[in-house]
């Protein structure tokens, strides 16, 4: 079964020569369908919120365990062989955000999803808290340090959306500060744009219950215990804080040079 977002293998190069020079494809015949189904994600939706979104959904399962596990390898290898085009091209820059509370499946993803990439292209950044030297600059002067350069893939493990999560659940920033670092945020993202990256947002989008779960599973198994924080417990606390600060984020930051998509994330196969 072909997937509604990539084309077979076989036509991966014709479909990489069709690339026009402002980053887009716009072969509408060959992409109508594609955008249909990206809009079932709210990718093209003027406005997001999580309140839409039922995290259990599964749009796109066959069904079956097994049979989407395959569809995740078939849709890596894909990913491998356009990455090596992307590689050679070298016009184009490629930055994958990854963002959601703990335990919605980031990592996971990163491995099921870019495992099969090339090392040499691809790169992944896990951010923490800032360290004493980053934060005597302004909080996006890291973030630009790792973007892409050009032909690469780099994929953030949360982001500087972090920045406008953690320090208004806290009060540590004021409402005015809060709104203007969804500016800074929707600037920087129109300049990395404009200056040739491609960039792709996924929330991973998991309910209370099912966070509730995961985090259980990581206390009751020893070999999980390494992905385990007290923070979590904090940050599990806060939960209805933390999703209020979400909707604001989707809302304020939604935009057509670097959409949204809202991906539901209860079940892991189908993530």
């Amino acid at each position: 079964m072909a997937h509604p977002f990539v084309s077979s293998s076989k036509e991966l190069s014709q479909r990489w020569s069709r690339w026009q020079p402002d980053g887009r494809d716009h072969d509408a015949e060959d992409r109508a369908e594609e955008q249909t189904e990206r809009r079932k994600a709210g990718k093209h939706r003027k406005s997001l919120s999580l309140k839409d979104f039922d995290p259990s959904d599964k749009p796109f399962s066959l069904g079956d365990k097994a049979q989407d596990k395959a569809v995740v390898e078939s849709l890596a290898l894909e990913l491998d062989e356009l990455q090596n085009l992307f590689y050679a091209d070298k016009r184009y820059k490629l930055l994958v955000i990854l963002q959601g509370t703990d335990t919605s499946g980031k990592d996971g993803t990163i491995r099921g999803v870019f495992g099969r990439m090339s090392a040499l292209g691809v790169h992944t950044v896990g951010w923490k808290a800032p360290t004493e030297t980053e934060r005597a600059h302004d909080y996006l002067w890291r973030i630009h340090q790792q973007v892409p350069a050009a032909g690469e893939v780099t994929i953030f493990n949360r982001s500087h959306y972090e920045e406008v999560l953690v320090p208004v659940v806290n009060g540590w920033i004021t409402p005015e500060q809060h709104h203007q670092r969804f500016g800074h945020i929707n600037d920087f993202e129109r300049m990395l744009s404009q200056t040739g990256t491609i960039v792709l947002k996924f929330m991973l989008h998991i309910g209370a219950e099912e966070q509730r779960q995961r985090l259980q599973e990581r206390l009751d198994d020893p070999t999980k215990h390494w992905k385990f924080a007290m923070s979590d417990i904090d940050a599990r606390k806060q939960w209805a804080q933390y999703q209020k600060a979400y909707e604001m984020l989707l809302s304020a930051t939604h935009t057509p040079w670097a959409p949204w998509t809202i991906v539901p994330s209860n079940s892991k196969t189908h993530r």
